[in-house]
């Protein structure tokens, strides 16, 4: 069975960083393509950043955190890592991780992330 724990969300100021991560199990983590998807408050799903699997390990961002957000994997610990820098206040949202790159794969529960001051 597939199962994806995202962590890491909360509650920080405009200009902090957070970290979310994302624990894998139920398949062959290092082959798959993975991604970050959000989910804002009245609004639809939004890609956010995706990593390649079977060792290529090309990212894309899209382009509302482009150089802000980081994208990693470390496919001994089955782990998704996203880094948040320069946090906006449009980057609240729910974030989850899913096993494929268009972000249409299956998803953890999500971890919250507001950017409140």
């Amino acid at each position: 069975e597939v199962q994806l724990v995202e962590s890491g969300g909360g509650l920080v100021q405009p200009g902090g960083s957070l970290r979310l991560s994302c624990q894998a199990s139920g398949f062959a983590f290092s082959s798959y393509d993975m991604s970050w998807v959000r989910q804002a408050p009245g609004k639809g799903l939004e890609w956010v950043s995706g990593i390649g699997g079977g060792g290529g390990g090309s990212t894309a961002y899209a382009e509302s955190v482009k150089g802000r957000f980081t994208i990693s994997r470390d496919n001994a610990k089955n782990t998704l890592d996203l880094q948040l820098n320069s946090l906006k206040t449009e980057d609240t949202a729910m974030y989850y991780c899913t096993n494929t790159w268009n972000g249409m794969g299956a998803r953890g529960q999500g971890t919250q992330v507001t950017v409140s001051s």
